[in-house]
């Protein structure tokens, strides 16, 4: 008889919400992240998943719920009550933080290896000819030439500096990554390719990773399950397909039809 093998969520986010005042950033959010699973949550601006997403990622503080990570120590530990030095240690070796605009993610005025560099010697590396070895190895694997590994990210293009934001932040083999539009302001062609990238190393390393986007064709390549949010409220979450072909709630065959009205 075959042995059933238990898989334990790697993510398991229960009632979080935050608001600003009167107004609900997001509100009673509930759902589990496996190992190797890819998230999509998308909702108009002002739909709450930026708000979501940096509650989860520990950039914000919720106002209620537990965001509980299972680490590789100590197991399950809510991310929520942790020490910020403890936090701080997670964001930099099991954590990922992919930002829409490549400047909030990099120093511009170090150089692209040095960028790749920092978080390495963030988690201790020491060796400088390790350090220089493991940046060359991520510039080839982001699509960027070795011989630019001194340059500044000032000199690289929006897509360049978005695939050194990538590399940045995977060269510490993280588990989990967050990525906050990750192709938003990129032109349609780059856009592209900056996604067959991600999806690439996604797959190559394993990841999970949570998306947030107003792109349903950004889901619909890299996500396996979707969450739908409309005024800080999950309206519709299921598989990515599912929820694209057949939406069920209203608010969702709008977002649906207005893309294939385009």
């Amino acid at each position: 008889m075959a042995q059933t093998v238990h898989v334990h969520p790697l993510l398991q986010v229960r009632d979080v919400g935050k608001r600003y005042g009167a107004r609900i950033g997001c509100a009673d959010v509930s759902f589990d992240l496996y190992p190797g699973e890819v998230m999509g949550i998308v909702g108009e601006s002002g739909s709450g998943k930026s708000t979501l997403l940096n509650c989860l990622a520990g950039h914000l503080e919720p106002d209620t719920g537990q965001v509980i990570f299972d680490t590789r120590a100590e197991g399950p530990i809510d991310t929520v009550t942790m020490s910020e030095p403890v936090r701080r240690m997670l964001g930099r070796t099991d954590w990922a933080f992919v930002h829409q605009h490549a400047r909030d993610g990099l120093r511009m005025s170090v150089s692209a290896g040095g960028n790749i560099g920092e978080r390495l010697m963030a988690v201790g590396e020491r060796h400088y000819g390790h350090i220089r070895d493991s940046a060359t190895d991520w510039l080839g694997r982001v699509e960027i030439a070795a011989d630019r590994i001194d340059d500044r990210p000032t000199a690289f293009s929006g897509g360049m500096q978005q695939r050194l934001q990538i590399a940045r932040n995977l060269v510490t083999g993280p588990r989990l990554v967050f990525m906050d539009e990750p192709t938003g302001g990129l032109d349609v062609s780059v856009q592209a390719r900056l996604l067959d990238l991600l999806r690439g190393l996604v797959r190559e390393m394993g990841l999970s990773a949570i998306i947030v986007t107003h792109d349903l064709a950004v889901v619909r390549l890299l996500a396996d399950r979707l969450m739908v949010m409309k005024d800080g409220h999950v309206v519709e979450s299921g598989l990515t397909d599912q929820v694209l072909d057949d939406p069920q709630h209203g608010y969702t065959q709008l977002l649906v039809s207005s893309v294939l009205q385009v």
